[in-house]
């Protein structure tokens, strides 16, 4: 009876991803998150902090179903720069150098780049399949959450914000405590009473998170870039079998079966996402090798794990979003963002309250899957020119979206002032080796972790004993004070620490 309500809704799903404008808006999603993907420097959080003003004046579930679009577009994209160029276009792609590189040094670019394509194309349609499975228990479990509930798990995952960074964990508790003050500027939500507004009138309603955003991820990183132009030099071979060979299919078909696994298990999980999943499928596919000494050199299954985790590991990070209301990386959070300013909160009754938009993502991730398949291996030439394109002349445009992004929003100066300022202080945020996804994540969740503390408190009369007393509430209470007290160890015995898990 299950699987018969699961292929209803699906179908469901189908009549409206289906539809023209949602069609439309899949195609430019998948097409601009390749070349986002592509082109080394400009990561998808950049990408949907700056487009993400565009949005407006779409529909809500064409709004979202270009964001994730971007979002699992870049991670078959990125592969395109790695294996050509040997720079990762995308963060999840950096293990994907490793021997991508290698087969295309070897003449071996065409079977690289297919394997990557249709591994890629398997781990995400499987990922879609776990995403329908697991989002109806999990929002049904959801549904026993109030106030107290939601106020732990906020909590939870905000200890796991050192997780959450390759960097410095104190840094990143830092950039977490500014992030949660940002978030408390502007009216309470409770008492309407201004805070840290300092008497001006557009800080009333708090700093906007897509200008904070796109100064942190655009600005930044195009500052960044320009400082720090890493030379091209792609592979000048001629690609040839895109196809794979049965051999290569023999040799990479464990590697993506299991990616696939990896990815959507460390996908669902907060801190888990593409990167951590495509690192930790490489060095399980090592581990498992006969011929070990290899890995490096070119072998197949060094793409094809990898790329497999990073697509599986896209579609998972969606369930936690959709189902809680949690968003478990940085991307997640900017499409938190999305959904809350196009009227729609993530959590427990977003399936039942907005079907249309749940199962239409859902199904316009499986059209997505088919059109970045087909997109990917015939656009393969056009995409070696567009890494040609010089960096002068490439970010300038950059910048100018950016702006005119920024002044949309509210059709003010202000915000696009607001968004200058944080793009200087990103800058000097990756000199200093400090990062901005703490402070986005804070900035998001501390507002919903202050409002569930104070409703909680409201109705207990005031007694912190109704976290305790809760069982969910206290579950999640014990496993953030553990994490905690496990990052305090950290600081203290290594002073800098790179944690097992990271999305940024």
């Amino acid at each position: 009876m299950e699987s018969v309500d699961i292929l209803h809704n699906l179908l469901y799903g189908f009549s409206i991803g289906l539809q023209p404008t949602n069609i439309l808006s899949c195609f430019l999603g998948v097409l601009m998150g390749t070349l986002i993907g592509v082109l080394p420097g400009i990561g998808p959080i950049g990408a949907m902090s700056i487009l993400l003003p565009i949005t407006f004046k779409m529909t809500p579930v064409a709004a979202i179903i270009m964001l994730a679009g971007i979002f699992y577009g870049a991670q078959y994209g990125g592969s395109t720069t790695s294996i050509l160029v040997n720079i990762p276009g995308e963060a999840s792609s950096i293990i994907t150098c490793l021997d991508g590189h290698a087969m295309a040094k070897d003449g071996r670019a065409g079977p690289a780049l297919g394997i990557a394509a249709f591994g890629s194309f398997i781990a995400g349609t499987i990922g879609i399949v776990g995403l329908m499975i697991f989002a109806k228990p999990l929002a049904e479990f959801g549904l026993k959450f109030g106030p107290p509930e939601f106020f732990s798990v906020i909590l939870l995952g905000l200890t796991l914000i050192p997780y959450l960074t390759r960097g410095h964990v104190i840094k990143s508790l830092m950039m977490a405590a500014f992030g949660l003050i940002l978030g408390s500027v502007g009216l309470d939500a409770i008492s309407a009473s201004s805070r840290l507004t300092f008497d001006i009138l557009e800080l009333e309603s708090g700093f906007s998170f897509i200008a904070i955003g796109m100064g942190l991820f655009g600005i930044g990183e195009i500052l960044m870039n320009i400082e720090e132009v890493v030379p091209r030099e792609i592979v000048r071979t001629k690609i040839r079998h895109l196809f794979p060979s049965l051999s290569d299919w023999m040799r990479a078909k464990g590697a993506i079966l299991r990616g696939t696994v990896i990815g959507f298990a460390l996908g669902m999980l907060p801190g888990g996402g593409p990167t951590i999943s495509s690192f930790i499928s490489y060095a399980t596919e090592k581990k498992l090798s006969k011929t070990p000494d290899k890995f490096g050199e070119g072998v197949i299954e060094g793409v094809a794990g990898p790329e497999s985790a990073n697509n599986s590991a896209s579609s998972a990070s969606f369930i936690p979003l959709f189902t809680l209301g949690i968003p478990s990386n940085i991307i997640m959070a900017l499409l938190f963002g999305a959904l809350l300013i196009h009227g729609m909160q993530p959590g427990p009754l977003l399936m039942k309250e907005h079907p249309e938009l749940f199962w239409g993502v859902v199904s316009s991730m499986y059209i997505g899957n088919v059109m970045l398949l087909i997109l990917n291996l015939p656009l393969i030439p056009i995409w070696v020119q567009v890494l040609k394109v010089p960096y002068k002349i490439l970010f300038p445009l950059i910048l100018l979206f950016c702006i005119i992004g920024a002044y949309s929003l509210n059709n003010s100066i202000f915000d696009v002032f607001v968004m200058i300022v944080f793009g200087i202080v990103g800058y000097l945020y990756r000199k200093f080796e400090y990062e901005g996804a703490p402070l986005l994540l804070a900035f998001i969740l501390g507002p919903m972790l202050e409002l569930n503390l104070r409703q909680s408190l409201i109705l207990s009369k005031g007694s912190a004993l109704i976290f305790l007393t809760r069982p969910i509430s206290a579950i999640a209470l014990i496993i953030a004070m553990l994490l905690f007290v496990s990052s305090l160890i950290v600081i203290f015995s290594k002073g800098k620490a790179k944690p097992p898990l990271g999305e940024h």
